[in-house]
């Protein structure tokens, strides 16, 4: 290993730490570097000679509670004090220069505990053997006599102690065990994971002290503002620098890529207002053309048997064509979800400083990695001379999956050497130049024989995919796996019905516009076309939603556990309150099984959600308390998404542009939520994202079971259907905008 390319100590570590010991999962092939000053093993704890431990968080913490999570995971296995506990990220380029201990930095699809659990607890594991082995050299006691208990080691017989602080410089001098026979605890052993402690983050959360990436302040730094031409695949044809240039502040006015111009200045604001005075001529392309009902007819034309091209199969079993064909009764619907923003509370940016030997990165990212070669390329300079500091995230949702702002911010900072530079997005660009949900119909075709059976169903979706525009090379065979999310028959996401001739099929209609993950990707739509369709189907034969969903459910244990405890903590069999109705869902994804019964009231188009009831089996939970956070928070964004998401087009561009026509649910319309968690153990799934998919389709299941009216397309408010709250409602004559948009 190349030793210029050691990571910079203070950079490394939090606070001083004059004789301790960093200790981690020795990964093979990866060689241990040591230090005078700091002696290391490994990568994930660092032990300081006061006994505090620091452990290193290679994913990312967007509100989510991952960084306490594996935090949990470490520390118990480490068996330290969990009070002496803080945390810390590395970058991506010590990742790369030491030969990447900390594996993928990358988090996205609910995959920051479950993709790295093993590792992280060996880690941990792994530096506990290291402390004790150390503590019964200096005793000259067999390893066997020893134990320890908050990071404190102890000798039975003799009544000997050593705090891990004590040990650490001696520790640091043995050898890191095999990975292969470092033992494990049993989860049911757990005291430190498994339980429902406090997050790390929440005190810096309230006190205002927690560092997100707009909060970056370097010495001597500029800030910059960026306007990207509005129509997707347009780019920028001129601009007249001369028409702001004496304005107050303005340092620089930069073409950045070929689609965009950014103005450089003191403060953000400055260059805000300089840049909305810039005389700017966009070269906007044929897609200035495009309008929402041209991508609109696109999907329609793609919905019928007949169209073959670009069709691509996600699940067959038996002839399902066939025998619709021949079936006794046949029922069909055609469903349709909308682009939607990931809208984060956090708008894009990064602080880029370069110069020709470096360039160095301070951004809230979820794949440091990425934005490493994202640095590397803008720069012009090796990976191994950049550097990415990841900050806390102001919310993610997949958005800062795609390192484009990243890009960015090291263009504009290579047109000013040496001085930090600091790009945010205003709100504004945020919402018209992001990457969004994609767009996609579906419709279902259900054959029945005569004694009112399901014996067949066609579902196809025609839209976009997220891999053919984010991902080609993840095409299989042009085919894009992650459309059938929630539809497949084998995997995380499966489907969870028996069906004797099932056929899924996806024409693949790509718009202009780009798509991207967004939370829960493709099983909140594909939840809703199925679970909605199942509850038209069981309303059609006149059977109970429950029982009906539960005759086709053999042989999906999974699938009908979490539906049972749902119906039987909301007491399905029992009548609700008179003028409360009810709608079910379950589904799978991300390798975990949920379900949810809605309570809920209507009156005159007045929505009021009372109650809903999730049911969660994710194999393994860590932290009991924040997976029913996840639960509630997957509700708010499932609920906001089937009431206010959606983003339109209109010549070419996104007509939305902030908070005012881009809402969120609000606290007050928040139903009351009761998270059933049933962990079977076995397999570890996620809890970010799998619980949004059932939230709308439970909720327009007890909307059809309350009106008799079936909501097909989505936003409800398109239909007139507004929340209700506390004896107001959200429409626009009761809660008018804000004189200036929210930024």
């Amino acid at each position: 290993m190349d030793l210029s390319l050691r990571p910079d100590r203070r950079a490394f570590v939090v606070g001083s730490v004059a004789a301790g010991l960093a200790l981690g999962f020795h990964l093979p092939g990866v060689a241990a570097e040591v230090s005078a000053e700091v002696p290391e093993i490994n990568a994930w704890v660092v032990i300081r000679p006061d006994d505090g431990v620091v452990i290193r968080i290679a994913r990312s913490e967007m509100g989510q509670g991952t960084l306490t999570g594996l935090a949990q995971l470490v520390a118990e296995e480490l068996e330290c004090d969990w009070s002496r506990v803080t945390t810390e990220f590395p970058g991506a380029g010590q990742n790369l220069a030491r030969g990447r201990p900390w594996g993928s930095m990358a988090t996205g699809g609910s995959r920051g505990i479950r993709d790295s659990h093993d590792y992280v607890r060996k880690g941990g594991a792994a530096a506990r053997l290291m402390l004790v082995e150390a503590a019964a050299a200096q005793w000259n006691v067999p390893v066997a006599e020893c134990g320890v208990t908050a990071g404190v080691v102890t000798h039975g017989k003799s009544g000997r102690r050593l705090r891990y602080g004590e040990l650490a410089a001696a520790a640091a001098k043995s050898k890191a065990p095999a990975a292969d026979s470092i033992p494990l605890k049993d989860p049911r052993d757990w005291t430190i994971a498994g339980k429902p402690l406090r997050r790390l983050d929440t005190k810096e959360k309230l006190d205002g002290s927690l560092v997100y990436g707009i909060d970056i302040r370097l010495p001597g730094m500029l800030c910059a503002a960026i306007k990207q031409c509005p129509v997707f695949g347009g780019t920028l044809k001129s601009f007249d620098a001369a028409a702001i240039a004496g304005l107050a502040g303005v340092r620089k006015i930069v073409p950045v890529g070929d689609n965009a111009v950014a103005v450089v200045a003191t403060t953000w604001w400055q260059a805000r207002e300089a840049l909305e005075r810039l005389p700017i001529r966009w070269e906007e392309g044929a897609n200035a053309a495009v309008q929402q009902k041209t991508i609109d007819d696109m999907l329609d034309a793609g919905l019928g048997d007949e169209v073959t091209d670009q069709v691509f199969v996600g699940n067959s079993v038996g002839d399902a064509r066939g025998a619709i064909a021949t079936a006794a009764r046949k029922i069909e619907a055609v469903y349709a979800y909308p682009y939607q923003s990931h809208a984060n509370m956090e708008p894009m940016n990064a602080t880029a400083l370069y110069t020709s030997e470096r360039c160095e990165v301070w951004c809230p990212t979820q794949n440091a990695e990425s934005a490493l070669t994202a640095a590397s390329e803008a720069s012009g300079l090796p990976a191994a001379r950049c550097e990415i500091h990841k900050t806390f995230l102001g919310t993610g949702f997949g958005r800062r999956g795609i390192s484009d702002y990243v890009t960015q911010a090291v263009r504009i900072a290579r047109e000013l050497p040496g001085t930090p530079v600091k790009l945010i997005w205003s709100r504004e660009e945020d919402m018209a130049r992001g990457w969004y949900h994609p767009i996609t119909k579906a419709r279902l075709v259900a054959g029945l024989d005569s004694a009112g059976n399901v014996n067949a169903l066609h579902i196809r979706i025609c839209g976009q995919s997220i891999l053919a525009g984010l991902l080609p090379h993840a095409l299989r065979d042009g085919r894009d796996p992650v459309m059938f999310q929630g539809l497949v028959g084998e995997g995380e996401s499966r489907i969870g019905y028996t069906i004797p001739n099932l056929l899924v099929d996806h024409a693949m209609r790509n718009p202009h516009v780009p798509p991207a993950f967004w939370r829960g990707v493709n099983i909140n739509q594909n939840a809703i076309y199925l679970e909605c369709f199942i509850d038209e189907l069981a309303h059609a034969t006149a059977t109970d939603p429950l029982v009906f969903r539960r005759r086709l459910m053999t042989g999906h244990p999974g699938h009908l556990a979490v539906l049972n405890a749902v119906a039987e903590r909301v007491g399905w069999d029992t009548p609700p309150q008179k003028g409360v109705f009810r709608g079910l869902a379950q589904h799978m994804g991300y390798g975990s099984y949920v379900a949810a019964c809605a309570e809920i009231s209507m009156s005159d188009d007045r929505l009021k959600i009372h109650r809903i009831v999730a049911a969660t089996d994710p194999g393994v939970v860590v932290n009991p308390a924040q997976v029913e956070r996840q639960i509630e928070g997957s509700f708010v964004y499932g609920l906001s998404a089937l009431m206010y998401g959606e983003i339109t087009i209109k010549d070419g561009r996104v007509e939305q542009s902030n908070f005012t026509d881009y809402e969120s649910m609000r606290l007050a319309a928040m139903p009351e939520v009761e998270s059933i968690l049933m962990p079977s153990g076995g397999f570890w799934g996620g809890v970010g994202e799998p619980t949004i998919c059932v939230a709308a389709p439970a909720v327009l299941n007890a909307i059809f079971a309350a009106t008799g009216r079936r909501y097909r397309t989505i936003p409800l408010r398109k239909h007139g259907v507004s929340f209700a709250w506390a004896g107001f409602f959200f429409t626009k004559t009761l809660v008018p905008e804000p004189a200036s948009p929210i930024r």
